[in-house]
Order: C-alpha cells, then structure tokens, then sequence
C-alpha cells in the first residue's frame, strides 16, 4: 500500500514539475515574442492608435511567414495563459484513467493535452486571416481607422456584459465540472481516441466560456504583456477559485468599466 502510495506521489511530483516547466518555458517565449514586437515598432493610425507590426509584412517577408510566426506565437501564448487551469483537469483525467488500470496513462493525458491546444491552435488559424484583413482594410480607409478607439471599446464593454449572461454561467460551469466528467471516463475504452476526444471536448468548453475574454485580449492588444497578464488572471480565477460566477461578474463589472473609459476616451479625443 505504501508502495503504491510512493509511487503516485512521484508521478504527481513528475507531473507538475513538467507540467511548471512548461509553463515556465511558455511564459519566457511570449515575454520575448512580446518584446520582439516592440523593437519592430508600430505604425501610427488615424484616430489616435497604432497597429502592431504583427498583422503587417515586413520587407522580405512572405504572407506564410506571417502566418507561421503569428500562429507560433499565439501558440506558445495560450499555453502560458491556460496551463494554470489545465494541470488540475489533466490531473483529474490522468486519475481517472489509472483507477480504470489503463496503462500509458502519460502518454493518453499528453494526448488529452494535445488535443485541448489543437483547439486554440484552430481558434489562431481562424483569427489570423480576419485580423489581416480588417488590418489591411483600415490602412486603406483613413475613416474605418479613426472608428476603431470608439469600437474597441465598445467591443470590451460588450465582452464585460457578456460575463453576466446565462449562457457564460453555463459555459463556466462546463469548465467546472471537468471532475464530474472524469469520473464517467469508467465508462468509456481507455485508448488514445477517447484521450483525443476528452482534450478536444476541454478544449471547446475552455473557448467558449473565454470568448469574453478572449475578445479583450484581440483587441486591447494580443501582443501587450499588461493585457496578457491581466487576461490570464481573469480566465484561472473564475475558473479556479470557489464561487466562480460570482467571480465571473466580479470580473465583469471591472471590464464593464475599462470599456466605458475606452469610450469615453475615443469620444473626447474625436
């Protein structure tokens, strides 16, 4: 018994010091993604804003260059930004299958993993080509460009409205539920399809309940270490801490906040 005991704590003592690595590696990456986007400058916009050279070619540069180097670095971003409120649910289903006595049980929670930031790699692949357009758009039209302060903040204050709506209690409590649905894992083959399907179904539930979020973080700056970090704490707390509703619109009401001060900023300076 004590055996087995041992050996569960060096397989929780393994996973999280992995799992910290991860997380540490992630962070150091988007930090320097972050600060290689400054040095490469901004460009000035009608309307009192800049556009990060992120969405724009640099010399030399091929449009699949852009692509590959976004993709990477929204990559490497959600999984600092996720990770914290991953390894519990990982942890979870990597509990869940051993008391199933499936074997592999690393290999089936890094594939769980996988299939969770396949997610928010399609979520990336979506967004770039949208971002590009709108980007090359308000470069052509000097009249789009000088509305974008007055949308952005309406979008942030729509993004706080959203956190107190039916439909975000739900999506949150999908999120939450995650030990509820690992314990129905019994019921289900212990192979790398169901491992796949459960990271894919994390994934999805993780979007969802972000989307909010997620939306400050495209358009308040997807690039901005202040936006990034603050977006971060965001999702991990309401989803880990108790009451997280509660803390949902406790979250809401400050984003509520910043995009009325948006709005007003966009209107006095128009």
């Amino acid at each position: 018994m004590s055996g087995r005991s041992n050996e569960a704590r060096v397989s929780q003592r393994a996973f999280l010091g992995v799992s910290g690595l991860l997380f540490a590696v992630s962070a150091a990456l988007t930090i320097a993604g972050a600060a290689s986007m400054t040095t490469m400058g901004e460009m000035p916009m009608p309307g009192g804003w800049t556009i990060s050279s992120m969405w724009m070619r640099m010399c030399g540069q091929t449009w699949a260059g852009v692509a590959a180097s976004f993709l990477g670095m929204w990559v490497v971003m959600m999984v600092a930004m996720m990770l914290p409120s991953l390894v519990p649910m990982l942890w979870r289903y990597r509990e869940a299958v051993s008391r199933t006595g499936g074997t592999r049980v690393g290999g089936l929670t890094l594939l769980a993993g996988a299939g969770y930031f396949f997610v928010w790699t399609a979520w990336g692949m979506a967004v770039f080509p949208l971002g590009i357009a709108l980007a090359l758009l308000e470069m052509e039209l000097p009249a789009l460009a000088r509305a974008v302060p007055l949308a952005v903040g309406v979008i942030v204050l729509l993004a706080g409205a959203l956190q107190f709506t039916a439909w975000k209690a739900r999506r949150l409590a999908c999120c939450r539920a995650t030990p509820g649905r690992c314990l129905m894992l019994s019921a289900l083959p212990v192979d790398a399809a169901t491992a796949w399907r459960h990271g894919l179904r994390l994934g999805l539930d993780c979007s969802y309940c972000c989307a909010g979020m997620t939306m400050v973080l495209l358009v308040a700056g997807v690039m901005d270490l202040r936006v990034m970090a603050a977006v971060t704490v965001a999702i991990n707390v309401e989803r880990l801490a108790p009451r997280g509703e509660r803390v949902a619109r406790i979250m809401g009401a400050g984003i509520i906040g910043a995009g009325v001060l948006l709005i007003a900023r966009a209107v006095g300076s128009g």
